[in-house]
Formats: C-alpha cells, sequence, structure tokens
C-alpha cells in the first residue's frame, strides 16, 4: 500500500505548514452541479479506509465524511450550479467549485494540492497531482467529501423529480438515466450542453 502520507511530508518537510488537498465530483454527469472539496488534515493522521476512495461502498464513505469533518484542521465544500455549467463549461465551472471550497478554509493553506492535471485558473498557490485520490491523504479526504455531498443533493433532487430515479445513478448517464430522459425529457437540473450528445 502506498504511504498517502509520502507527498504531503515531503512539502511539510520544504517549510510549508499548511496545505490543503482538493478534489471534484461530478464533472461527467447530464444533471446537477458540480462540487468539490477543500481539505486540511492534521499532519500524519491515519483514517482507515482513506485510501481507497474510489472503492468505497456508500454507507462506508458517510462514515468516512464524519470522521473527516470531525477531525480536520479545516474543510470547505461547495458547488457550481448547472447554470454556471452552461455558462463557463464543465472545466471552468469544477475550478470555480474548487475555489469557492478553497476559500472556505480557515487558516489558509499556502498550498493546494489539486487532484488531476488541470490548476490554471487556481487562485492560490497550487500544484497538480494526477491520481491525487490514491496518492495524498488530503484529496483523498477532498474526494469523499465532494462525492458525498454531491450523493446527497442528487438523493434530494430524487424526491424533487421522482421520475428520473436519481437515487440510483445520480445524473450519471447510465441507459435507465437515458431512457427516462426520452420518456420524460430534461428537467430543470439537466446540463443542456451535456443532452446534445443524446443519442
Amino acid at each position: 500500500m502506498t504511504d498517502l502520507w509520502e507527498l504531503e511530508n515531503e512539502i511539510y518537510d520544504r517549510g510549508f505548514e499548511l496545505i490543503c488537498g482538493v478534489d471534484e465530483a461530478g464533472r461527467g454527469p447530464l444533471a446537477g452541479p458540480v462540487y468539490a472539496a477543500a481539505v486540511i488534515l492534521p499532519r500524519g493522521i491515519v483514517i482507515e479506509g482513506l485510501n481507497d476512495s474510489k472503492k468505497l461502498s456508500d454507507k462506508k464513505r458517510e462514515a468516512l465524511f464524519d470522521e473527516i469533518t470531525e477531525k480536520a484542521v479545516s474543510y470547505g465544500i461547495a458547488c457550481a450550479s448547472v447554470e454556471e455549467i452552461e455558462q463557463i463549461n464543465i472545466l471552468n465551472a469544477a475550478m470555480l467549485a474548487m475555489n469557492r471550497a478553497i476559500e472556505q478554509l480557515s487558516p489558509s493553506p499556502e498550498l493546494a494540492l489539486i487532484d488531476g492535471n488541470r490548476n490554471s485558473a487556481i487562485k492560490i498557490n497550487s500544484r497538480c497531482v494526477i491520481k491525487g485520490d490514491a496518492k495524498c491523504a488530503d484529496i483523498a479526504a477532498a474526494s469523499i467529501l465532494a462525492k458525498v455531498s454531491r450523493d446527497r443533493y442528487m438523493l434530494q433532487m430524487a424526491e424533487k423529480y421522482p421520475e428520473y430515479c436519481f437515487e440510483k445513478h445520480k445524473g450519471y448517464g447510465t441507459k435507465l438515466h437515458y431512457e427516462k430522459l426520452r420518456q420524460y425529457g430534461a428537467s430543470e437540473i439537466h446540463r443542456p450542453s451535456f443532452l446534445r450528445k443524446m443519442h
């Protein structure tokens, strides 16, 4: 198992005091906002299950959400709306959500570790970490907060728009979701630009 603190420890050892991890959830779905989270964990903290956030069950992710929010030095969770996604495109909207999440952190971090390969729009000092949610404790924690927050939102939307079965697919383009879209057309929380590719 890779040591989730290796990269962060190297950075801390270079004299940084506070670093945060940032990740987003919901870049791919056809419906709903894109969420992002930023987390500053106490250096070296071990949270069971953090190293494989992609493979976790919903229940385990929910439990980790509570543990992370309880133990973090600071965390921020934010989103960019469907309207914003349509206006500025999904990539820029994801960056907007990330900046909003980082802005909620107090104290402010000196460096943000961003999951993925783009950080050009991030307003504070940052660096990219490809597959960061499997390599960095702070990013892994952020990925769980973003995913759980978005899933919770989509479950609320499932009650508001029961005909789309959002509780099953969370807005992603599954066979069931496409069937419902063909049957009922788009709702207010669907992303028009994502539906153009619909067959």
